[in-house]
């Protein structure tokens, strides 16, 4: 894993929680992005070589909506930059970490991502990422 590539906030108003990124916090905006795949609407801020996804249901059937139904607005995940997330899967797996992917999925920007069980990262929900391959 090379380094955090960004922190997740799930949010029920994404106006709202942009607002207070953008115009309160004044973090650099880097726009919108739909990932249609996950049916999510993401707002990226830009913070020295990290970055804040705020990331909103674009359905009722998104797993961000379960999630803001069930624990509210907040922490959702943490993305790890990696080189090779097919090695990376296989790696964590014989190891014993739980995947939610057997496969890579669309991320933002082009990215492919794969998801590990909370009860893999001490609780936390853990992104793979890999840059547009």
């Amino acid at each position: 894993m090379k380094k955090i590539d960004h922190v997740a906030i799930a949010v029920a108003d994404l106006d709202a929680a942009e607002s207070a990124y953008r115009d309160v916090m004044e973090l650099e905006w880097e726009g919108r992005e739909e990932v249609t795949g996950q049916k999510v609407m993401a707002s990226i801020f830009n913070i020295g070589e990290c970055r804040i996804e705020l990331i909103s249901p674009t359905s009722d059937e998104s797993p961000i909506a379960g999630f803001i139904q069930k624990k509210g607005s907040g922490l959702h995940h943490i993305c790890f930059e990696v080189d090779d997330i097919e090695a990376e899967m296989v790696k964590l797996k014989a190891k014993g970490a739980r995947l939610l992917n057997e496969t890579p999925a669309e991320g933002v920007g082009g990215s492919r991502v794969a998801f590990l069980h909370p009860k893999s990262g001490a609780g936390v929900l853990i992104e793979l990422t890999v840059k547009g391959k």
